[in-house]
């Protein structure tokens, strides 16, 4: 029991021990780099004092004692406090054996805390070291893992350097094919037009030499043939146009990530150069959440493999696209020089067909003019002697008709008489044989005259297909195009 006006040490008023688990325990604190949440630090604004005053701040409160005089107003002077120098008698003592367990109870609680602040020091100390370690070797971890990701990049991006290259120069070598190509084919059209023209040309043969002869055939095989190898150059034209967007496709697709690797390998290396001590480094809260990637390694890889694949793919039909337009410019260029020449050939004969045939013409009309002539001359000579009858017919006729005039008995059919009637009539019968030997002469000269006529037009005939053949169609066939135009290389 307690007096009125003791002394105030009740038991709040001694320090309070400070609780030996007042922090949390190590293990507790210790962080991984596995942990979802991992520790942030804090900026310095945020970060604790540096004296942990709070922690003694229960512990330092000072027992204060009433004021006297605020508590005895209103009282009367017997109920008021007496002071400890007019004390009578003993009243409320500690007794030594109190004090003594006091002063133990304090020492040990000083050792107690002496205690578990050394060994808090103790394990800061090695939380601290710990987590320096722990934090170094993952920083060292960071940065190797950074290294490795340079090195792949530098090795994806190589790889499509060399693609990017091949391609480029694939790409180039199909341009140049394709240019080849479409200047085989621009070559195509003047035999084209020569072999048409000369279908015209013969065309214009008069009569008889309008036949299907053996140089048509040859020139319609011309026309077929050139036909043929301009719709497989189209053909194969139109494959190497398409064949070049599919390069340029592939080729941007590597190119862009080829530009991708390019900006992520400065990053990355950025990143594999940062250091504590490097100038730019700040916080970016929350960062760490922000998941922006859309990809894993096995994807980031095969997506630079696809592409890489792609490229060689059609490089690779690229290349058997060029092998294919050489392989057909050589063949067309052969098949129609090979056509050409069989046209040629083919007119050559017919040339010296109708070069024969002219010649021969020549030699019958020669003889047939000859025979005209001599046939000209036998009418004159039969016209000459059917004129050179008619004065012994005269003469023969007058003898008959003076001797009627004979008198009486005279008038004898004697020796005479008969000899100059059988006279006149083998003058008569002279004279109607050269006639009608006039007569066959001039219908053999009209048959003659027709011949020559026939030979006439056909040795004109000839000598027009001969000039259309020999002139017109061999003049122009003499400009076909060389093998290295008929190929697209001038």
């Amino acid at each position: 029991m307690e007096l009125v006006g003791s002394p105030l040490t009740a038991t709040h008023a001694h320090p309070r021990s400070t609780p030996t688990n007042f922090l949390p325990a190590i293990s507790t604190m210790a962080s991984s780099y596995k942990n979802r949440f991992p520790y942030y630090p804090l900026p310095q604004s945020f970060s604790l004092p540096r004296t942990p005053s709070a922690y003694y701040r229960t512990a330092a409160t000072n027992p204060t004692l009433a004021p006297f005089s605020g508590s005895s107003r209103g009282l009367t002077p017997s109920k008021m406090l007496p002071f400890v120098s007019n004390r009578t008698s003993l009243f409320t003592r500690y007794t030594p054996d109190d004090w003594y367990r006091s002063n133990l109870t304090n020492y040990r609680e000083s050792e107690t805390s002496r205690h578990n602040s050394e060994n808090l020091r103790v394990d800061t100390s090695r939380l601290i070291q710990d987590k320096y370690q722990q934090t170094k070797k993952t920083q060292a971890e960071t940065t190797r893992n950074l290294g490795e990701r340079v090195n792949d990049i530098e090795f994806w991006k190589s790889e499509l350097c060399h693609e990017l290259d091949e391609m480029i120069g694939e790409t180039n070598a199909l341009t140049d094919t394709k240019k080849r190509l479409e200047r085989a084919l621009v070559e195509t059209e003047a035999p084209l037009q020569v072999a048409q023209e000369c279908l015209l040309h013969r065309e214009k043969r008069m009569g008889i030499d309008l036949v299907h002869d053996d140089v048509e055939k040859q020139l319609f095989t011309e026309v077929d043939v050139i036909k043929s190898c301009q719709e497989r150059m189209q053909r194969y034209l139109d494959r190497a146009k398409a064949q070049l967007a599919s390069n340029r496709a592939a080729q941007h697709e590597v190119e862009r990530d080829l530009a991708n690797k390019q900006t992520a390998h400065r990053i990355d290396d950025k990143c594999h150069h940062l250091r504590n001590t490097s100038d730019g480094i700040s916080y970016y809260r929350g960062v760490e959440r922000v998941d922006a990637t859309i990809s894993v390694p096995e994807s980031w890889a095969k997506f630079t493999d696809d592409n890489i694949l792609r490229s060689q793919s059609e490089r690779a039909a690229s290349a058997k696209l060029r092998d294919d337009i050489e392989n057909l410019l050589v063949v067309t260029a052969n098949e129609m020089w090979n056509q050409f020449n069989s046209v040629n050939v083919a007119f050559t004969n017919r040339i010296a067909e109708m070069a024969d045939a002219k010649s021969k013409i020549q030699t019958h009309l020669a003889k047939t003019l000859q025979e005209i002539f001599q046939i000209e001359m036998s009418i004159e000579a039969i016209q000459k002697a059917i004129r050179d009858k008619v004065p012994p017919l005269k003469v023969a006729q007058t003898r008959l008709d003076e001797r009627t005039r004979r008198p009486n008995v005279e008038l004898c059919r004697d020796s005479a008489q008969l000899r100059l009637v059988n006279e006149v009539h083998e003058l008569d019968e002279t004279i109607q044989s050269l006639q009608q030997r006039l007569r066959d002469a001039e219908d053999t000269l009209q048959m003659l005259v027709r011949a020559k006529a026939v030979l006439e037009h056909d040795l004109a005939v000839k000598a027009n297909s001969l000039f259309i053949d020999q002139e017109k169609c061999m003049g122009m066939r003499k400009s076909f195009p060389c093998t290295a135009r008929l190929v697209g290389y001038v």
